[in-house]
């Protein structure tokens, strides 16, 4: 029955602003543009994209990609790296883990802020800015650790104050004046809240409403790898290491309603990931999206372990609606690769990481005392190596086949009106030199529209 109890106790009363705060800026923030780009889950598309990338994106040259936003149509780019080229690799930037390019034609923008450590996660905030959270310290020479929001001409907004105490920020969500914000932190602001908080759009402060309370117990650490909302924005759903939800259970996932003025953690659960995979593995979960229509989730897990009882290195869709206890509609085996991203458009569920294999729930990894692991195949396994899509209905792996070089993985799929981009730490992407970012374009996609910019 404490699966199924609402968490009354954990409603909470959200902070009530009247009207909307003009935010305090650092060094004459223009509003360049309106952002197009959705505020939460993905966005549906056609047709699946092509398996040729684009040749006019720019490259990043070291470290890897670790997020991506899009403003309009300014693709801002974050990670951990130092140096970017334009598309001919003739023209180098220097670019500290942060940078921008246009949707468009690829040109590297002057989009360059400041930042002293990794950027992990961005969300495309109002009036042409972007958040930015990570495991940096300052921004432009200001402390502000772990949190900030930029205007498009690389200025930092100085009213958006929030910083988090220690750790980082690895994931991000904008929803009208709220911003969603998760990691390995254990508070804000000096506020307490253990890897998952909400903050004011504008002034950066904690909603004093909404105290998810995370624990993890029997685990080192309490933290959210990823979170997003669903389309309509009512509800939040979030993974990491946890256990508990203020007093209620909840292995690894948790759903929220946040459609008032009062947030409250939702009856929706599932018991697909209390099993354990390999020992080393504290929490398995590494991304999870809304379908466009919000009507499933799926969720892309590690583990270092495989076999058909388990949901380990693979993709899960769920349906959201109901009560109660939910079980996978399906479950897409690597058979002992991770899949660290997805994106979802309706015709496809593109699923990123190291994998060799999918469709090969009989696969297996294993690991030999000095020697380097190798992968078996099981019957009707197909070859996806580092990037593949599979029909949202079935999970049945698609024909399209682009192929990437695996390194770690993929760390950002993000559409767009034109196709899918993709970010990672590798420099081959359909059988081409992409420096860590690519896009996949939509065939026959309509002309991007977009409003005036400053640029």
């Amino acid at each position: 029955m404490r699966r199924r109890l609402l968490a009354a106790a954990l409603l909470v009363v959200v902070a009530v602003t009247s009207g909307t705060p003009s935010p305090a800026v650092a060094d004459s923030w223009q509003p360049a543009v309106v952002s197009v780009h959705p505020a939460a889950a993905d966005s549906w598309q056609p047709a699946v994209v092509s398996e040729h990338p684009v040749a006019y994106t720019p490259h990043v040259l070291d470290g890897e990609v670790r997020a991506i936003a899009v403003v309009d149509r300014t693709v801002v780019v974050g990670g951990e790296f130092k140096k970017v080229a334009d598309s001919s690799r003739r023209h180098l930037y220097a670019r500290r883990n942060i940078f921008a390019f246009d949707l468009l034609t690829g040109a590297v923008l002057p989009f360059a802020p400041r930042v002293d450590g990794g950027v992990h996660a961005l969300a495309t905030g109002p009036g042409g800015t972007v958040y930015a959270g990570g495991t940096f310290t300052t921004v432009n020479g200001f402390g502000q650790r772990g949190l900030a929001r930029l205007s498009l001409n690389g200025k930092r907004v100085s009213g958006f104050r929030a910083a988090i105490n220690y750790g980082d920020v690895r994931t991000l969500a904008v929803r009208g004046d709220n911003v969603y914000a998760g990691g390995t932190f254990t508070g804000i602001n000096r506020i307490r809240r253990a890897g998952l908080a909400r903050l004011d759009a504008f002034t950066g402060a904690v909603d004093p409403g909404f105290d998810a309370q995370l624990t993890a117990l029997g685990l080192p650490d309490t933290f959210v790898t990823s979170l997003d909302l669903s389309p309509d924005g009512q509800r939040l759903v979030a993974v990491g290491a946890m256990r508990r939800v203020g007093a209620i259970y909840r292995s690894q996932i948790a759903m929220f309603d946040v459609s008032g003025p009062r947030a409250a953690l939702t009856d929706w659960y599932t018991d697909a990931f209390i099993p354990p995979c390999a020992p080393d593995f504290q929490a398995y979960l590494r991304q999870v999206k809304f379908s466009p229509d919000g009507t499933y989730i799926v969720v892309t897990t590690s583990g270092g372990t495989s076999g058909r009882d388990k949901v380990c290195d693979a993709a899960v869709r769920f349906q959201t609606a109901g009560p109660g206890r939910h079980e996978p509609v399906w479950v897409q085996h690597t058979g002992g690769n991770s899949l660290s991203a997805v994106a979802i458009t309706g015709v496809a569920v593109y699923l990123g990481g190291h994998q060799l294999y999918m469709d090969n729930p009989d696969g297996h990894k294993v690991k030999n005392p000095g020697e380097k692991p190798f992968y078996t195949v099981g019957p009707g396994a197909v070859e996806r190596p580092g990037i593949g899509a599979v029909d949202p209905a079935t999970g049945k792996t698609l024909p399209w086949n682009p192929t990437r070089a695996r390194g770690v993985g993929v760390y950002a799929l993000v559409v767009v009106p034109q196709g899918l981009l993709v970010g990672s730490d590798t420099d081959e992407l359909g059988h081409e030199y992409h420096g860590r970012i690519g896009m996949f374009p939509l065939p026959g996609a309509a002309p991007f529209r977009h409003s005036a910019s400053t640029r």
